[in-house]
Formats: structure tokens, C-alpha cells, sequence
């Protein structure tokens, strides 16, 4: 039988589904892993309590014949989505001990799906980073190499899939924050299309580019999971009524016939000579499978990162505003008065980089100056999104790019050079300015070992068509095994 911790999603499945294997044993392998390894590695910061009797309740329900899509399948969630009765802290020490009413939109359609409420992952503090070296209750490490980091902000999450403690993740993505600590784990990761899953629950961070979205081992995993997900959600004012898609029906049809972009700007300096390699034969292979490749632009595309820490630290100030110690989460003792108060809370309950981030877009949105710099940045977003759709409209169907410009870096080797961290982010925070779904999926490994991701990128609710793409890529390049799962 298929060793279950470690085992995909539809491997799980297919044992779930015969028989073979309980929802209760499946749930206490992984369990039994996360105790084995994670002391280590330090992807979950606490396990479900009830995850034992949820496992039994979908055993009960696939004897009476009642399974739904996803029965049984263990899932760790990132510790910025709301779990009724579970801790939700963000990685954050102000809200520490902070304990929702009700689960987000997307955890409560997994359950409906039938999966199980495994874990919480750790992540960047308030989702802010990209290494998951900023949380309050200490990093993560990459199960690659344990020097290294796993990605960040959902590198808690990915870190959890690829060392086998669950088969399915969930992440947000305001930047690249499920894509990124995908490629360095050696992950498929989607960010979907903005408003085609609900952010209900979701602890904001920038309102107008956050995304939840899957972390798996596959991509067909990946869209079992977007299954379940998507859909429109009527207290989501964000949420779209666009149609959901059979994606895990689709996501094995091939590229034939599909016009690939292959922007020249993400091809330049900065990238890494092994990822450009790695990255063009996932060109060359769907080449080989009948798509045809195009060389394109994306004249705009070097504003991307300016941009985006410009719009995302403006709404990260807004939003962070509420945490101020008088309705919920931290508050500070002997403060004697209300402004004392306010400063002791957020000075004592914010990390360094929240802070930096908050700075950064209060000054930004402050008199004298908001127009010069946030409102210039808006202008600027509308022209990368005018460079895409301008793309899709002249026949090119989905883009092709590297997903990082190195693979996974040592710990500790850029936390005190914010920008170089920032520019870890440089091919994915364009998608996320334009709204548009992207998938990292694995298409090589480094010299050093490490895992490569390619970046596919689509048109606005093209999900399928990026899954196919990257289905197509994964079947080339093979699927990767992490060394704590492979050994």
C-alpha cells in the first residue's frame, strides 16, 4: 500500500475511495509525521484537536455512501485564514490568542468537500515576506536543506507539503506568496484569478491582491483543490459569478495548438543562468507537445515592483489600523492614557518588517504625498494590466517565466537588506497587480539540489488553460521528491 504521509491527494483518494485506507488513519499518519519531523522544521505552529473526530465523521460518511470530492484528505491551513475555535494569529504577537466565530469562506468549502482540518502553518508575520523568517514564533525551514528557507509568506504551508506532513495546502498570495515558497519547495502553487475565490476570512493584508490558493504536490492536485474553492461567495463583494470549470477534467488536455508568450524582460539580469536554463526547456517541452512559442514583451513589467510595494504597504496601513488593542487581540498593560495605549500595543505586537510596511504606506497615502506616490503607482498598475491584456488580445494565450530569479536561499542571508528580499518577488508581483491566475510548477533542479518552478501565466478566469500548460510542463520535467520524502 502507498505510504500515506507523503502520498498525493489523488493517491489518497484512490485508497480512501477502495477502501483501502480510513480517513482516520490517513489523518493519523500525518499526525504521526508532523510529531516525527516538524520540531525540526517548523511548518505548523498547532495541530487540530479534532482532527481525529473529523476524520471519523467522513469515515461515517463514506459508508453510507455521502463521501464528498476531497473525504478524508488531511489539509494544513496558513495561519492568516479564520478556523472556528482554532487559534488565528497571523504569525503575529498581536493577535496571539485570538480565536475566530466562524471559518473562512474557503476552509469552510473544503470541509463541505470533505477534507480534514489538520493544521495551522506558520508564515510571514501578518503574510509580510518572503522567506517565512518574519514570523513571531520563529522560521521555517526548507525541507531541500534545511539552511535554506522554504519561500515565504505560505512557506509554512509549502514547507508542510513537501516534507509529507499533508498532501494539500492552503496559502494567500499578494505578491507571489503562494508561487514563490512553490518553486522553492518544489511545488505546484496557483494564485487564482482576483474574485474567483473568496477572501472571507481571509486576515487582509492588500485588499485589492490577495488570493488564496492551493499548495500541492501536483497539479492535478492543485485543481482538485481550485474545484472545491472556487465559486462565487455572496458575502464577498470581491467574489466574481464568473462560471467554475471541471479544472481537474481539463487539466490533463495538453497544450496542442496553445500560443505560449515568453517575455524578453524576465530573461535579463538578475537571473539566476540555471533557473533561465531550466525555464526554457519547459518551453522546448511544450513546444514538443504543439503549442507554439512566441518571443513577447511586457514593456511596463519593470515597474512591477515599485508598484506593487507602494499599492500593497498603502493598504497593508489601512488595514493593520484596527489593531490597536481596544476591540480584539493584544492589548498593552499600564498604558495611562489611550494614545500610550495604542503605541505600546502596536510597538509591542508588531514585528519589524509590519512596521517598515506600515511606515511605507502611511507615507505614501499622507498628505502632500499621496498623489505623487499612490496615486501615481495606480496609474502605473493600469498600464501592466493594459500590457496583458493587450498580449491576450493578439492571439498569445498564457505566458511563460521564471517564478524566482534564484532557487531557495540560505537563512538568515537576506534579512537585513530588505530590498534584495523585495526583489525575491520580481516575476510574481505582476499577476497579482493585474489580477490574473499564475501557477508555479517544478521544471528542474540546481546544481546544489534545489527545485526550480516555471511561472504560467493567464488570462483573467483562464485557470484551466494554466493548469493545462502546467500539467504539460510537470509530465516533462517529472514530479520532484523532496529528500525527507524521496530518502
Amino acid at each position: 500500500m502507498t505510504q500515506l504521509a507523503g502520498a498525493t491527494v489523488e493517491e489518497l483518494l484512490a485508497l480512501l475511495n477502495s477502501r483501502q485506507a480510513s480517513a482516520l488513519e490517513v489523518t493519523r499518519a500525518h499526525l504521526a509525521r508532523i510529531a516525527a519531523v516538524d520540531g525540526d522544521l517548523h511548518a505548523v505552529l498547532r495541530t487540530n484537536p479534532n482532527a481525529e473526530d473529523e476524520a471519523r465523521a467522513q469515515d461515517q460518511l463514506r459508508q453510507a455512501g455521502s463521501a464528498g470530492p476531497l473525504s478524508g484528505i488531511p489539509i494544513a491551513v496558513k495561519d492568516n485564514l479564520a478556523t472556528k475555535g482554532i487559534e488565528t494569529t497571523c504569525g503575529s504577537r498581536i493577535l496571539e490568542g485570538f480565536v475566530p466565530l466562524r471559518d473562512a469562506t474557503v476552509v469552510a468549502r473544503m470541509r463541505a468537500a470533505g477534507a480534514v482540518l489538520l493544521c495551522k502553518t506558520n508564515l510571514d508575520e501578518f503574510a509580510m515576506g518572503s522567506s517565512t523568517e518574519n514570523s513571531a514564533y520563529g522560521p521555517t525551514k526548507n525541507p531541500w536543506d534545511r539552511a535554506r528557507v522554504p519561500g515565504g509568506s505560505s512557506g509554512g504551508s509549502a514547507a508542510a507539503v513537501a516534507a509529507g506532513l499533508a498532501p494539500l495546502a492552503l496559502g494567500s498570495d499578494t505578491g507571489g506568496s503562494v508561487r514563490q515558497p512553490a518553486a522553492f519547495c518544489g511545488l505546484a502553487g496557483l494564485k487564482p484569478t482576483y474574485g474567483r475565490v473568496s477572501r472571507l476570512g481571509l486576515v487582509a493584508f492588500g485588499s485589492s491582491l490577495d488570493q488564496v490558493g492551493p499548495l500541492t504536490r501536483t497539479v492535478g492536485d492543485c485543481a482538485l483543490a481550485l474545484e472545491a474553492l472556487a465559486g462565487n461567495d455572496p458575502l464577498d463583494s470581491t467574489s466574481s459569478t464568473h462560471p467554475v470549470d471541471r479544472y481537474s477534467e481539463t487539466a490533463a488536455s495538453g497544450v496542442h495548438g496553445l500560443t505560449i508568450g515568453i517575455p524578453q524582460e524576465f530573461f535579463g539580469a538578475g537571473l539566476d543562468p540555471e533557473i533561465d536554463a531550466a525555464v526554457r526547456s519547459a518551453a522546448a517541452a511544450l513546444e514538443r507537445d504543439g503549442a507554439r512559442l512566441r518571443s513577447v514583451s511586457l514593456p511596463h513589467a519593470h515597474f512591477s515592483v515599485p508598484v506593487y510595494y507602494l499599492v500593497a504597504t498603502a493598504e497593508a496601513s489601512s488595514n493593520l489600523a484596527r489593531y490597536d488593542g481596544v476591540r480584539y487581540g493584544r492589548r498593552a498593560r499600564q498604558a495611562p492614557r489611550l494614545r500610550d495605549m495604542y503605541e505600546a500595543t502596536r510597538g509591542e505586537g508588531f514585528g519589524n518588517e509590519v512596521k517598515r510596511r506600515i511606515m511605507l504606506g502611511t507615507f505614501a497615502l499622507s498628505a502632500g504625498y499621496a498623489d505623487a506616490f499612490y496615486g501615481k503607482a495606480l496609474r502605473v498598475r493600469t498600464l501592466l494590466l493594459r500590457d496583458f491584456t493587450d498580449l491576450f488580445a493578439s492571439g498569445v494565450d498564457l505566458v511563460l517565466c521564471p517564478t524566482t530569479p534564484t532557487p531557495a536561499f540560505r537563512l538568515g542571508e537576506k534579512t537585513h537588506d530588505p530590498l534584495a528580499m523585495y526583489l525575491s518577488d520580481v516575476y510574481t508581483v505582476l499577476a497579482n497587480l493585474a489580477g490574473l491566475p499564475a501557477i508555479s510548477v517544478p521544471c528542474g533542479i540546481s546544481k546544489d539540489r534545489l527545485p526550480i518552478g516555471a511561472q504560467v501565466v493567464g488570462p483573467a478566469f483562464g485557470e484551466s488553460l494554466v493548469l493545462r500548460a502546467a500539467t504539460a510542463i510537470e509530465r516533462a520535467a517529472g514530479r520532484l521528491e523532496a529528500p525527507w520524502i524521496a530518502g
